[in-house]
């Protein structure tokens, strides 16, 4: 898979960069919503592109890519990024185990067909991005999306989460599903850094004011070159 070269996306130590609990972030993203009037549709275009551009970065214009989606918004940031590979001239594919999706992934998942993005999966992808669940996600997993996470375990293809793996136990930092990298949004969680969690992790910008990490005392990192942060676990 290789390392992205820091002169596409910068390389922090994860000491170098401020960190949230995962319960600390809610009350940041609900803070972007209600003072700051974010929607929610717009942080999760933001949080699709940055996925998109993450998946362009280690894939080849021919390769196959799938996409696991959930009912919420962790789905609908998948589907933004299957949009986006697919106007881009990818092939995406989608898994939706579950099929009742909330108002907003359902007008994503429309508008993700409507760029030739593929409803069926397929069994051999080249990259499989895990959106089925994110931040809050709770344990146990449902057995449909036990079912999808054991599935796509299985795979021979690079394997990328959006913010939370799905299955992820934040006390111990082990997941059901194992990706390879893992893209979390707008400040990096706590959680992941325990020995449990063995993919690299990247950290992606969604639009959230500097004046609400101002207000968490964490310093608002470096996005302007790419979007996207590479976090370097070892202490600097």
């Amino acid at each position: 898979m290789g390392v992205l070269k820091s002169e596409i996306v910068p390389v922090i130590a994860m000491n170098q960069c401020g960190s949230l609990s995962i319960s600390d972030f809610r009350r940041m993203d609900t803070l972007a919503i209600e003072e700051f009037g974010l929607p929610v549709e717009l942080m999760m275009e933001n949080a699709g592109l940055q996925l998109a551009r993450l998946v362009a970065l280690h894939t080849k214009r021919d390769q196959k890519i799938l996409i696991g989606v959930g009912t919420g918004n962790n789905g609908g940031g998948g589907l933004v990024a299957a949009r986006r590979l697919a106007g881009w001239g990818y092939r995406v594919f989608l898994d939706i185990p579950v099929k009742n999706l909330k108002s907003l992934p359902a007008t994503q998942l429309k508008r993700a067909l409507a760029f030739g993005v593929y409803a069926e999966k397929t069994g051999d992808p080249d990259v499989f991005i895990d959106a089925y669940l994110g931040f809050s996600q709770r344990l146990p997993l449902s057995g449909e999306y036990q079912n999808a996470v054991d599935w796509s375990n299985g795979l021979n293809c690079l394997k990328i989460s959006l913010d939370l793996p799905t299955g992820f136990d934040s006390r111990t930092g082990i997941s059901r599903f194992n990706p390879d990298m893992i893209l979390t949004l707008a400040a990096l969680k706590r959680e992941l850094l325990q020995p449990g969690v063995k993919a690299e992790i990247f950290l992606a910008d969604i639009g959230i004011p500097s004046k609400i990490y101002e207000e968490f005392k964490i310093p608002l990192p470096d996005y302007q070159k790419s979007g996207i942060i590479r976090i370097f676990k070892m202490i600097l």
